[in-house]
């Protein structure tokens, strides 16, 4: 081949997506497997959403609203936000590389957690820039080490909270003290895609800096609690002027017609929220529970997942060891998994696989 892409796309490591459950089966000639590798919301959709995709599909000849009006709407007033303050994208991910793409230019860098939600520094090395790599402390995001790399050449930082894949948190007092360390120049963008599963009281407050003018651009999804995850729709809030320099680069027609539709269906369903959210406060209590009844080590989570870390490189081992139970886990490393919580009798299964296996 005679033509090659630079060094940092071929460098690259591609994100590797899990095979369909269908594939899965047919080669282990297994059936009735359980997925609990995605974070996806066990009870599906929300009614509202499909009743509101029934509607919609007769008019998939049109092409749909670029400027998703009728959500765009809804959100704005549910948020109490301007319509000129909300981004909307095919999944929050497109958001995450629309705000790199506006805001980063090659060389510059971008600070986040390690380990973290693995898009943000895919993005950043697409785009030529340099990934500043802060570790973990106590399985949070360390904010007081990330303050600290700020350099001139910093232009983004990413937050991820609720932390994908540790489920942790940051606080209010400690997102008060970072934000006052980040200079004018810096946006901070701060992933909240599963903070309606979070039951903390003292979780941080990301639109109080946001009304306060900082830059800071926050994410959110219809993927998880509102499980919206097939049709990719997600959403970004920032100031007027954050949002028009990254509608400049957003492709038009980016959020599909059923997409917008289900999800201005399902953003006032209180009902599949609520049932949503005790369904898993309820599956984390047993897989708590199961856990710890197995000495099996765990970080406690305030999303829709745990995190498993192993004392040695086992993780592949376990995830396959489990596939021959049928149940599918995500290998996060050499070194851990994420369980998603599931449905009563998923987790049953879940647990019950685990006590076949060798101590972890």
């Amino acid at each position: 081949m005679s033509i090659k892409s630079p060094e940092h796309i071929r460098t690259i490591n591609p994100y590797v997506p899990g095979k369909p459950i269908e594939e899965l089966e047919r080669e282990l000639g297994i059936t009735g497997s359980t997925k609990l590798a995605s974070n996806e919301n066990p009870l599906g959709p929300s009614p509202l959403a499909v009743k509101a995709l029934r509607k919609g599909i007769s008019g998939l000849n049109r092409y749909p609203d670029g400027s998703c009006f009728y959500l765009r709407s809804a959100l704005s007033e549910k948020l109490n936000v301007g319509s000129s303050d909300i981004i909307f994208g095919n999944g929050s991910n497109e958001i995450i590389e629309l705000a790199v793409r506006t805001f980063l230019s090659p060389g510059d860098e971008a600070i986040m957690a390690h380990p973290s939600f693995i898009v943000y520094s895919m993005i950043v090395q697409a785009l030529n820039g340099k990934s500043i790599m802060v570790p973990l402390k106590d399985w949070r995001h360390d904010l007081e080490a990330m303050a600290s790399k700020i350099t001139d050449r910093t232009k983004i930082i990413f937050i991820a909270n609720p932390n994908n894949p540790t489920g942790t948190i940051n606080t209010c007092e400690e997102m008060d003290a970072f934000m006052e360390k980040v200079p004018d120049s810096v946006l901070v963008v701060v992933d909240e895609a599963y903070y309606e599963y979070v039951r903390s009281g003292d979780y941080a407050d990301s639109m109080k800096h946001f009304r306060q003018g900082k830059n800071i651009l926050i994410l959110r999804t219809f993927s998880k609690i509102y499980g919206l995850a097939g049709l990719r729709v997600g959403y970004g809030i920032a100031g007027a002027e954050i949002i028009n320099d990254m509608n400049r680069v957003r492709q038009p027609f980016n959020v599909n017609s059923l997409a917008q539709m289900a999800a201005a269906g399902a953003l006032n369903d209180q009902a599949h929220i609520k049932k949503s959210r005790k369904t898993n406060e309820r599956g984390m209590k047993y897989l708590y529970k199961g856990l710890m009844a197995l000495n099996v080590h765990f970080v406690p989570s305030e999303a829709n997942f745990i995190f498993v870390p192993l004392k040695d490189d086992t993780a592949l081992q376990l995830y396959n060891d489990l596939l021959k139970e049928g149940v599918i886990v995500r290998p996060m490393g050499p070194r851990a998994i994420r369980i998603t919580v599931g449905l009563p009798g998923e987790n049953k299964k879940l647990m019950e696989a685990l006590k076949k296996i060798s101590p972890l």
